[in-house]
């Protein structure tokens, strides 16, 4: 078992900052998802642990940055710029099967959760 902990979420105002962080018990591929209410789970950014390969949705290019700590096996999202429509539940989660490929954005192909930080962006 993989286990995970996000923090970092909280209240912010509009173009405000967080840092979330994921504590993780493997360094493995990680990947950020997020899920405002009534909409489904979205992919918002990845890393593999060497940080060689980085991936972002549209929607938080050059606002959101993915990075992570192999020393404290810890990965970040650091989100700046922040807008009301970032306000949800955001999580990390790690695919434990080496490489990911072509299929990051997917949230079936990854295999632990954590158990996810509130982030609630205020205009």
């Amino acid at each position: 078992q993989v286990q995970l902990a996000e923090s970092g979420g909280g209240l912010v105002q509009a173009g405000g900052s967080l840092r979330l962080s994921c504590v993780a018990s493997r360094r493995t591929f990680m990947g950020w998802f997020r899920q405002a209410p009534g909409k489904e789970r979205e992919f918002v950014a990845a890393i593999s642990w060497s940080g060689g390969s980085t991936y972002y949705v549209d929607s938080v290019k050059g606002r959101f940055t993915i990075s992570r700590d192999s020393a404290k096996n810890t990965g970040y999202l650091q989100i700046n710029s922040l807008k009301p429509e970032d306000t949800a539940v955001y999580y990390c989660a790690v695919f434990i099967g080496g490489s990911i490929g072509r299929y990051y954005y997917e949230s079936s192909k990854y295999d632990y959760w954590g158990q996810g930080t509130q982030v609630t962006v205020s205009s």
